[in-house]
């Protein structure tokens, strides 16, 4: 449907919210089960648009690629050597997938041409870039599409060292880190400033060590992967925490409760911190074995904070909606990075903040959220998946909020809508 108008609840929901797979943690195994040698099974994948552009991708880079009804996908690897295809291979609007398969082009040792679509063409790759290039690859251009020809990574005996940025976004980092295990002397990179985004690295870490690969590093300065290549491995993909945000944020505006299951204090999501921000903001928290449930505070006893959200910055628009039903103004500090995304995640949703009739200000490197009831109004999303589902809280409880092109919460949560109507039974 072009809108989705939302009806606020007639009772605070107590559920229990089963949400789908971690792009994040998908994406990531996809990458290395791709170049690993043998066949992986990765179980619980997320189906959507970001995760079909990565599993296409490797797929036209040789792996062979099978997804079942029941979310396991088999992926038998190129063993550290893709394949050249005939065409470009199309990373679609999905980022993550563009930053880590560009690097792995490059392993192919021959030109290869990665192109995306039009809102991904204007996000930047050069940091990526200037990696590869330091590295002995050919890159032309500086963003998609880029031609990577990698005929230059050849062993020399000694472990290159290349110098990287951390701070514009945490992918290119992850990029030459998941390429790194196959090139055939390993690799170390040393950032050049500041690292955003930590906890999406330590993911990227993880899963790489669960397919064979040795990696450490310097307290996030320096690492150091030996040339391992990878290990067909059979994995299982949590429970999406970015996603689970929505609805734990659905708990603290309504007062209401939500379990999510499947998320732990093991998780490898730097995203379960939202659980973190709800608790100072007034909301009980409890974590088990099987999963984490919020309760809200009762209306008006929500609390305003001050974060510092550089390290989960995907969680910026789901708080600063909560944020309009605290006792006083929220502070998001550290994320003047995320103007850079899909779209700018500072200014766009102030804009829609304030043509509801609240107040937000952009900040030099946040945003200021001040309480405040929103007029009616239709929320366009700008094309932008997080736009659209954490200003659907809005909905949860003041009247007359519609959302503008709810089908682009595909990119990542593609039944989004019919799990949140589950709020409403």
């Amino acid at each position: 449907m072009p809108t989705r108008p939302l009806r606020p609840l007639d009772r605070p929901p107590a559920h229990t919210i089963v949400v789908p797979g971690s792009k994040s943690h998908t994406n990531r195994a996809v990458i290395c089960a791709a170049l690993a040698e043998g066949t992986s099974r990765l179980r619980g994948v997320l189906r959507a648009d970001d995760t079909a552009a990565a599993l296409g991708a490797v797929g036209d880079l040789g792996a062979e690629v099978d997804v079942d009804d029941a979310r396991v996908a088999t992926i038998t690897g190129v063993a550290g050597r893709p394949v050249v295809p005939d065409r470009a291979v199309d990373v679609r609007q999905s980022g993550t997938t563009g930053r880590f398969v560009v690097p792995m082009a490059a392993l192919a040792g021959a030109p290869v041409v990665v192109d995306g679509h039009e809102q991904l063409r204007a996000r930047p790759f050069g940091p990526l870039v200037e990696a590869l290039r330091a590295l002995g690859a050919v890159v032309d251009g500086e963003a998609l599409p880029l031609r990577i020809d990698g005929s230059g990574l050849a062993a020399s005996g000694r472990r290159p060292v290349v110098r990287a940025s951390g701070s514009i976004s945490s992918q290119f980092l992850s990029g030459l880190l998941l390429m790194a295990p196959c090139l055939p002397d390993g690799l170390e990179i040393e950032l050049t400033d500041r690292l955003v985004s930590i906890p999406y690295v330590e993911l990227t870490l993880s899963t790489m060590r669960s397919f064979g690969a040795e990696v450490d590093h310097d307290d996030h300065r320096r690492y150091r992967v030996a040339p391992t290549g990878y290990r067909a491995a059979d994995i299982d993909i949590e429970p999406d925490a970015s996603a689970a945000s929505y609805f734990f944020g659905a708990a603290a505006v309504t007062g209401g409760s939500i379990r999510i299951p499947g998320l732990g204090a093991d998780t490898v999501q730097g995203d379960v911190v939202f659980t973190e921000l709800c608790a100072a903001m007034g909301c009980s928290v409890s974590v088990d074995d099987g999963g984490i449930t919020v309760v809200g505070p009762p209306p008006g006893e929500l609390r305003g904070i001050d974060v510092d959200l550089a390290d989960a910055s995907d969680l910026t628009q789901t708080l600063a909606i909560v944020a309009t039903f605290a006792d006083r103004p929220t502070t998001i500090d550290r994320i003047g990075f995320i103007r850079f995304k899909e779209i700018d995640r500072i200014g766009i949703p102030v804009a829609e903040l304030g043509r509801l009739g609240l107040r937000a200000e952009a900040l030099a490197d946040g945003m200021r959220i001040h309480p405040g009831r929103p007029s009616p109004g239709v929320v366009d999303p700008h094309d932008d998946h997080r736009m659209a589902m954490s200003f659907a809280l809005l909905g949860l409880v003041h009247p007359g909020i519609t959302i503008d092109d709810p089908g682009c919460v595909a990119k990542t949560f593609p039944d989004f809508w019919q799990v949140l109507d589950q709020l409403g039974s």
